[in-house]
């Protein structure tokens, strides 16, 4: 998961990608003045700055925080998160946007001041007392959430859940009255923008149709298999410092960034200071090892995010997709493939000592296990997309007001045994409080993680048809190609493009759903 990203800091540099994809430098042509865009720049780096301290206090509380500081923090949290609205809402804002749209900008300028437009757009649809509430029941409800999740308290999470589902149901009505959207669409529009439910209904749709046929054939064909569970227990330290070990294996700078525990894990921080964390369990490492190898896709990204533009909205992650597309191009696409894991295989020896269920063949076997389970993030790949669609065919609905919280749990229970033939009656810990999603008032993220791995399976057709000798080289331990394909065509662009215009770029096409259904098949079938 990557956390909420805050806005971002300075000069803006223009680049233009040559023909293979790889992003230049070249001299800016002098320009005529502009001082409103000038003004608005400023501003933005501001509010980059204020948002470095915001995310790495919201990074201590999941971290770090003693329990007794929490109603101090979401106090702080709540002023630091007026403050930044009152300044995106400063009507001199708005009047040097519209003289900003009259002077003579470059392209990248273009893109910058639409990116700025809209985030102030999002922000002048909600009263800074709307925003300073949200804070403080948002910090309530997960704080609470932490303890509640574990004691299987349904009940308990229920008093702090209604009023942030109160809160978000009226941000989305005001956003959705001043976008002229739908509610849901207005909330999903804010981590994937111009993403609509049209499109969601069409995608998710399809999946149904074709993916229980798929999980079965693949369960048939795995069950002539025999698999070597590891042998435990796996000291936490050394779960530490193999999952370091690994990070350092995929190029993440720890000289920007380090690796914590909380209970979730995320990603959060800067650009320029990455705050990625795990949890480890000592009779499961692969749990930790692969949210790890996620949060480092989602680590990669913003430390590759445009340097020279930082502090300006057109510096920041495309969306929450295309940011879940890097974490799931490392997880599943690289961080499942053969050669990876041959890779991975001598360093679960060092770390746990030599076991038969080290050896790669076994190690891919139990890697791509397909197996439906209770919990979202320990899916594997054929079967996560279920879990995203029950999560969506839920909080629409929740939203809009067609179900209350009340409903949540006989909903979830109907669809985990529709969709993957599970029983969750009264398995509230293991059900929905098991996401801080709705704990944290996240309403319209969830969609994103299937598109993400649409779009990484995207992503690596195009790799392929750029370097034909793409698995080959993987297996031979080199990952230049994965790494220099995203950093040209993905990291480095920013918010440059809209997400349809990046994706076509990239790989000569918007999102295209069938290259994710012959990923599986191929790695699954084949």
């Amino acid at each position: 998961m990557r956390a909420a990203a805050a806005a971002r800091s300075p000069t803006i540099a223009a680049i233009e990608a040559d023909p293979a994809g790889a992003p230049c430098r070249r001299p800016r042509t002098p320009m005529p003045a502009t001082p409103a865009y000038d003004d608005l720049t400023r501003t933005y780096d501001r509010l980059h700055r204020l948002g470095h301290l915001q995310a790495l206090a919201g990074w201590d509380q999941a971290a770090n925080m003693p329990p007794k500081g929490s109603a101090a923090r979401a106090a702080a949290l709540a002023e630091m998160a007026a403050l930044l609205h009152r300044i995106r809402t400063d009507p001199a804002l708005a009047a040097a946007i519209e003289r900003a749209e009259r002077e003579a900008l470059d392209d990248l300028q273009r893109a910058n001041l639409r990116e700025i437009r809209r985030d102030w757009r999002h922000a002048n649809a909600l009263p800074e007392s709307l925003v300073q509430r949200r804070q403080l029941a948002a910090s309530r409800c997960e704080h609470a959430w932490r303890a509640q999740r574990p004691a299987n308290d349904w009940a308990g999470f229920l008093g702090n859940f209604r009023e942030l589902l109160a809160i978000a149901r009226e941000e989305a009505e005001r956003l959705s009255q001043q976008q002229g959207l739908a509610r849901y669409d207005a909330l999903m529009d804010r981590f994937e923008p111009g993403m609509r439910c049209t499109v969601v209904d069409r995608v998710f749709g399809d999946l149904r149709h074709w993916l229980p046929g798929l999980i079965e054939r693949v369960r048939a064909r795995q069950a002539q298999q025999t698999v070597i569970a590891p042998v435990g227990p796996f000291p936490l330290a050394a779960q530490r410092r193999l999952c370091e070990r690994v990070i350092a294996l995929l190029g993440f700078d720890f000289d920007a960034g380090r690796l914590d525990v909380s209970t979730h894990p995320f990603c959060g921080g800067v650009p320029e200071d990455v705050r990625m964390t795990t949890r480890f369990r000592e009779d499961d490492f692969l749990g930790s090892l692969m949210g790890t190898v996620h949060e480092t896709g989602h680590g990669r990204y913003e430390q590759n995010l445009p340097r020279a533009w930082l502090g300006q909205p057109v510096a920041e992650a495309r969306s929450m997709a295309v940011h879940e597309s890097c974490s799931l191009a490392f997880e599943m696409q690289l961080g499942s493939h053969p050669g990876f894991i041959a890779r991975l295989a001598p360093l679960l020896a060092e770390a746990f000592g030599a076991q038969p269920a080290f050896e790669p063949a076994n190690l891919q076997r139990l890697m791509t296990r397909v197996q439906p389970g209770l919990i979202r993030v320990d899916a594997d790949e054929v079967t996560y997309p279920a879990h995203i669609v029950l999560r969506y065919e839920i909080e629409r609905p929740l939203i809009e007001g067609a179900i209350e919280a009340e409903d949540i749990p006989a909903l979830w229970d109907a669809k985990m045994a529709e969709l993957l033939g599970l029983d969750t009656r009264g398995n509230w810990r293991d059900g929905p409080l098991q996401d801080v999603h709705w704990p944290e008032g996240l309403f319209g993220y969830f969609p994103c993680y299937t598109l993400g791995a649409m779009f990484a399976a995207q992503w690596f057709a195009a790799i392929r048809r750029r370097h034909p000798d793409l698995d080959a080289r993987i297996h031979a331990g080199d990952f230049a190609p994965v790494f220099d394909w995203l950093r040209a065509q993905i990291w480095s662009q920013g918010s440059r493009w809209t997400t349809d215009e990046l994706a076509q770029r990239a790989s000569g096409e918007a999102l295209n759903p069938a290259h994710f259904k012959a990923h599986l098949q191929a790695r699954y079938l084949g």
